[in-house]
């Protein structure tokens, strides 16, 4: 008898004692699942906040500030304030000549356009160190964009730059339109961040505004987008890279094609035989040619292409200056008085178009003639 009660309970306190079992793991279980639930919470939020310390620590001027302004020389003497670039969206990067990083970047600014286009920022490039040795990694690179000297870090400190290369977008009215970014990759999406987001008011009423304010900001600009007509051609003298020197004066009396050229310039290998033929075929028209960086790449170039027009060097971009324009290609027609008889010609067909206007003219001027001897 009691083996037969033994025999039915023992399974049923089986059972339970299993049931009883399963039921404390399961219990331990959850606990420790929100144990380890709890801990990566913390350890998140601990996380977090390191990385929200580092972002406020480097985490620049907050967005939609002014930005501040400052005066630095460029690497030929000539001082900008920040507040002269009014009216345009500005890729703003701080630079050093000895950071491997920044030289890393160094061809990838060379890339960038010197003046804005198609809705993209104007880069300028805030650098430290020698003047010298900044005019050498400008030259070995082709950088084309304004190039500012600071002492230190005094201008980078006010935008809480604390390293390089690092940078903001600032918008036409002045403001910082971007987070810090750090590095060359995030620096560069800057470039075309404005495609996206709405950039300056750039009508008429708007840069009268502006000039209102300030006049120096009409005139700058100006300054940095050519010479208008009717200004007159700003003289210089430069070695031929064929010896001797050459003036524009030499000219006086001719009509000039007045192209501005760089031997690493794709368009300008495209335009280089284009105004080989106005040079044999166009006796009414002289070309001078103004190029730069080293003679012999120069030389090489001219003869590779049958190059037989004059071409003088500058040796930065000095005489780009006087003519407001940091950009190759990019042409001028100027009269028979020294004097600009058109705004400056950008790209290969735009200056090609000049020449077509002095034909145009020249062939006017012939009927009517004809007309009058009739």
């Amino acid at each position: 008898m009691i083996t037969i009660l033994f025999g039915t309970v023992l399974p049923w306190l089986l059972i339970a004692v299993g049931t009883w079992l399963v039921y404390q793991l399961a219990r331990q279980n959850g606990r420790i699942l929100l144990r380890l639930e709890s801990i990566e919470k913390q350890i998140g939020r601990r996380a977090g906040s390191r990385e929200e310390a580092k972002r406020r620590e480097a985490g620049g001027l907050p967005v939609g500030t002014a930005a501040p302004d400052f005066v630095l020389p460029d690497l030929l003497g000539a001082y900008h304030k920040l507040s002269e670039f009014r009216g345009r969206d500005l890729l703003l990067v701080f630079f050093n000549p000895n950071c491997g990083f920044c030289t890393k970047m160094a061809a990838d600014l060379a890339a960038l356009p010197a003046e804005s286009g198609d809705g993209r920022a104007v880069p300028i490039v805030i650098t430290t160190g020698d003047a010298q040795e900044n005019r050498k990694l400008v030259e070995r690179y082709g950088i084309r964009c304004l190039v500012l000297l600071q002492k230190e870090m005094e201008v980078a400190s006010q935008f809480r730059a604390q390293g390089t290369p690092m940078g903001y977008r600032i918008d036409g009215a002045g403001r910082i339109a971007s987070e810090l970014a750090v590095g060359a990759e995030p620096l560069l999406k800057l470039v075309n961040s404005c495609l996206h987001t709405p950039c300056a008011d750039m009508s008429a009423h708007g840069v009268s505004g502006l000039a209102k304010d300030d006049p120096s900001l009409a005139r700058s600009r100006l300054n940095r987008n050519g010479l208008k007509a009717g200004t007159e051609a700003p003289d210089f003298r430069l070695p031929r890279i064929d010896g001797g020197e050459l003036s524009l004066a030499d000219f006086q009396g001719q009509r000039v094609l007045l192209v501005f050229s760089d031997p690493d310039c794709g368009p300008c290998d495209e335009l280089a035989p284009r105004l080989q033929e106005i040079h044999i075929q166009r006796p009414d028209l002289e070309v001078l040619v103004v190029s730069r960086r080293d003679l012999e790449a120069n030389r090489t170039k001219a003869a590779a292409l049958g190059l037989t027009f004059p071409i003088v060097l500058q040796k930065q971009w000095e005489i780009s200056l006087k003519y407001a324009k940091f950009a190759t290609p990019i042409g001028y027609l100027i009269d028979e008085q020294g004097i600009l008889a058109s705004d400056v010609a950008v790209g290969v067909e735009p200056i090609l178009a000049l020449a077509n206007v002095v034909r145009s003219l020249r062939e006017r001027t012939s009927l009517h003639m004809e007309s009058a001897g009739t």
